[in-house]
This record gives C-alpha cells, sequence and structure tokens, in this order.
C-alpha cells in the first residue's frame, strides 16, 4: 500500500525522532546541494548552540503538600475521619528542578568560493524555534540579523505544532511552509504552504 503521506511523515515530528531527522535532513540537503553549486558556491554546516532548560522546568510542582493522617488503633472506628496535615519544615518533599542542557541547532549557509561571502541561509525550524523561550529568541535574532543582510534566506518549516515564524498580512492555509526571502525583494517574499497529504 502506497503510504499516505507522499511529503512529509508526520510521524516524524514527534520529539524522540525529531533531533534525528533534522541532522539527516540538513546533511542530506547539504549532499544534494553541493555538487549544483560548484564551481561558484559551496555548502556549509554551520551550528547555532545555547543553553536551554529541560521540560522539568514546566511542570509545576506545590509549595506545600497536603498528606492524609491515618487513624490509630485508639481512636474510636465512629468518630476517626481523614484530616489534612500541612507538612512542617522539618519533612521534605521531593521536588525536580530544572537543568540546563546544551542545545545545537544546525543549518546550512551557501558561500561564494572566491570570497567566502554568505549567499543564502537554510534553515529547517526545531520544536524549540517555535515554542516560547530561548531557542525562540535565538533563532528570532539570526532570522533578523539575515533579514537586515545582503544574504538570501530559505525557512523550512515542517512542524505543525508551535507557534509559525512571523510574516505580515493573512497567512493562507496549510500544514508546512517554506519561506523564500530573496534580499533584493525584500519585504516581500515568497511563501510556499503544502497539506499534510501533499507532495512537497
Amino acid at each position: 500500500m502506497p503510504s499516505p503521506f507522499p511529503g512529509m511523515d508526520p510521524y516524524l515530528e514527534h520529539s524522540e525522532l525529531w533531533a534525528e531527522v533534522h541532522s539527516r535532513l540538513i546533511v542530506n540537503l547539504a549532499d544534494f546541494l553541493g555538487p549544483q553549486l560548484r564551481p561558484k558556491y559551496r555548502v556549509a554546516v554551520e551550528k547555532r548552540t545555547y543553553t536551554d532548560l529541560s521540560d522539568a522546568a514546566l511542570v509545576g510542582l506545590p509549595d506545600v503538600a497536603v498528606v492524609s493522617r491515618r487513624s490509630t488503633p485508639n481512636q474510636n472506628s465512629s468518630t476517626t475521619s481523614s484530616t489534612a496535615t500541612v507538612l512542617t519544615q522539618n519533612e521534605p518533599v521531593t521536588v525536580r528542578i530544572p537543568m540546563p542542557e546544551e542545545v545545537r541547532e544546525s543549518y546550512l549557509e551557501i558561500r561564494e568560493i572566491g570570497t567566502g561571502a554568505v549567499v543564502t541561509a537554510i534553515e529547517i525550524l526545531s520544536p524549540n524555534n517555535k515554542r516560547a523561550g530561548v531557542g525562540r529568541q535565538a533563532y528570532s535574532r539570526k532570522r533578523l540579523e539575515v533579514l537586515g543582510s545582503f544574504t538570501h534566506l530559505v525557512e523550512i518549516d515542517l512542524l505543525r505544532g508551535g507557534k509559525p515564524m512571523l510574516i505580515l498580512g493573512e497567512r493562507p492555509p496549510g500544514d508546512y511552509n517554506i519561506l523564500i526571502s530573496r534580499s533584493d525583494k525584500r519585504p516581500l517574499a515568497q511563501l510556499y504552504r503544502f497539506g499534510v497529504r501533499a507532495r512537497i
């Protein structure tokens, strides 16, 4: 039976799989583009690194715990009831604390061989880029830097979840985005939209 997803398989968006999918896409894209760009340009795989807090930081834990007191054998069963008691300061409560995690995100740069100048940046978005936090801030800074330069930007979003990157005006319907921003056409850019069952 042919795959119902001839384009992007939505099961690959799972958090346990996406890091590997992202790495393979970056390497395969570099291998595919390299021979087509020679001898004038080359494709460089670059990395953006930042420190983020693990998902443990997103889990809320109470400041005070309430526990049930069990009845003692001397208490009359007719008057026994569960009562709430607040833990004293001498009794520790097990909690989770946010752990710093080093995040590395790969992206591609197409560079002119003669000068080393970056002519195009190619980004494949990750979940961290599409949710509030350090990852989105780091990518947003990079995006603004590219958009304010003479470098072209290709932004590939193969994730249905999260908040899409900013564009002005109404976004047409679709599950996936590919944004192509040519430096000489800004502020105009081309946005390609694909449904989950469409070939990209």
